[in-house]
C-alpha cells in the first residue's frame, strides 16, 4: 500500500524522456458538455477489456472528467487498468491490440505507466500495477469532483480557460495544473493524507 507521502507527491513529466511509442499524436482540445452515455460506454469498454484479458485485468475503473456527472470534458473516456506487471507487455498488449487498442505511451520513470489508445470511441487506457499511488490519486480526484460542487465548478472554469489556444493536450493540462493541484490539496487533507 502506498504511503501518504507517495500519494500526495506530484510528478511532472521527465524533461528528457520521450514517452511516445508511436509518433507523437497532437490532438485538438475540444470540450463538450457532460454526456449521459459516457458511463454506458465505459461499461461496454470494461466488458471488452475483461473479455480480452480475463484474470490478467485485476481492476478496471472509469476515471477522468468523463467519470464525473455534470462535468464538461474532452470526449475521451479515461480508463485505469491494473495488471500484475506493466513491464511484461506480452501479457496484455497483444490481447488489447486484438480489440483495437494501440500502445501509444510508455513511461518507465512514472510508475511503469503504459497508455493505449482506442480511436473509436476515443479512449485513453492507462495501465498501472497494483498499489500504484497514481491509481489512488485518480480515484481521490474523481470522487472529490463528484462530491464537491465548488471544486467541480472551479475545475470547469480552469478547463474552459485552458482550452482556447492550447497547442496540445500536454499544453492544456499544464495550463489547468494550478487548479488541479489546489483541488488535490483539499482532497488530500479531507482524506487525512496531509
Amino acid at each position: 500500500m502506498p504511503t501518504p507521502a507517495e500519494i500526495t507527491t506530484h510528478h511532472d513529466p521527465a524533461p528528457d524522456g520521450n514517452p511516445w511509442v508511436v509518433d507523437e499524436i497532437i490532438e485538438q482540445v475540444t470540450l463538450v458538455d457532460y454526456q449521459s452515455e459516457w458511463p454506458i460506454i465505459f461499461e461496454a469498454l470494461a466488458h471488452d477489456i475483461r473479455s480480452a484479458l480475463g484474470e490478467r485485468a485485476l481492476t478496471i475503473e472509469h476515471v477522468g472528467s468523463t467519470s464525473v456527472p455534470g462535468l464538461a470534458a474532452k470526449p475521451v473516456i479515461d480508463v485505469d487498468l491494473t495488471v500484475a506487471d506493466t513491464r511484461v507487455e506480452a501479457d496484455y498488449v497483444p490481447a488489447l491490440e486484438a480489440i483495437g487498442y494501440i500502445l501509444t505511451i510508455r513511461e518507465e520513470w512514472w510508475f511503469q505507466h503504459r497508455m493505449l489508445r482506442l480511436a473509436e470511441p476515443r479512449v485513453n487506457l492507462h495501465v498501472f500495477e497494483p498499489d500504484c499511488p497514481e491509481l489512488i490519486r485518480h480515484r481521490l480526484f474523481r470522487d472529490r469532483l463528484r462530491g464537491d460542487a465548488d471544486d467541480r465548478d472551479a475545475y470547469v472554469a480552469a478547463k474552459r480557460g485552458a482550452a482556447p489556444g492550447a497547442a496540445s493536450v500536454l499544453d492544456y493540462n499544464q495550463r489547468k495544473q494550478p487548479v488541479i493541484r489546489e483541488i488535490y490539496e483539499r482532497a488530500f487533507r479531507d482524506a487525512g493524507l496531509l
